[in-house]
């Protein structure tokens, strides 16, 4: 594979350009120009995990599903394979979202929103959600005030006794991704910043192998959203 790809670095999960900052629009609009999202250091064929996750939480094909940093990810396909009819995607880059339309025909089932999480504005309109699935977006929030700024909107944006699954790298996991530096989680520092209203259900850690061979170290935490 050509060493010069993006997630060839074992340990940085991305080469790309160097940028400050995660909600630096551009440098996710040319990631997704640049490389097919299939050899991106975080593409899952199977989403195993997660699927296992939202497998727990109680969900009807009518619940409303919020997939964010959703990118081009292969989640959305599973869960129209799973009959769920109410998917909301959502990242900052329109070119991943676009891909990610034509894969799956843009199906009325699933509405795709651009917006920056770190500074949100059409996600401060939806309505609330019974799941919201984060798989490697929070950990790319290292300032301190990017991170409250989700976390808000996430307690916003989740009805009581709905679920939260958040999937970041943990203490073994990479310190940068994609040319950004990146904070590493373990269950009990999601749940301090959930707070006492979020109820953990289920964690674990997981290897993850990247399109490129090398591997990545996860956390995965299940939370019920108690009040």
């Amino acid at each position: 594979m050509n060493s010069s790809h993006p997630e060839n670095k074992a340990s940085n999960c991305g080469s790309a350009p160097k940028v400050e900052k995660i909600n630096d629009k551009n440098h996710w609009e040319a990631v997704y120009t640049k490389y097919d999202h299939t050899e991106l250091g975080w593409f899952e064929e199977n989403p195993k995990s997660s699927l296992d996750l939202i497998e727990l939480c109680d969900l009807n094909s009518e619940s409303r599903l919020l997939n964010v940093g959703a990118g081009a990810t292969t989640l959305v396909d599973k869960l129209i394979d799973l009959d769920y009819k109410n998917i909301l995607a959502t990242d900052i880059s329109e070119n991943a979202l676009d891909v990610l339309k034509n894969r799956i025909s843009s199906n009325l089932n699933v509405k795709t929103i651009a917006d920056d999480l770190t500074n949100p504005t059409i996600l401060n309109t939806i309505e609330s959600v019974d799941l919201w699935h984060d798989r490697a977006v929070l950990h790319f929030f290292t300032e301190e005030k990017d991170q409250d700024t989700y976390f808000d909107l996430l307690k916003s944006k989740v009805k009581t006794n709905g679920y939260v699954i958040l999937a970041m790298f943990n203490f073994d996991g990479a310190t940068k991704c994609s040319g950004l530096p990146i904070k590493q989680y373990d269950a009990n520092l999601l749940a301090e910043k959930l707070g006492s209203g979020y109820e953990l259900l289920k964690s674990f850690n997981h290897t993850y192998v990247m399109p490129s061979g090398d591997s990545r170290e996860y956390v995965y935490t299940l939370f019920k959203k108690n009040r």
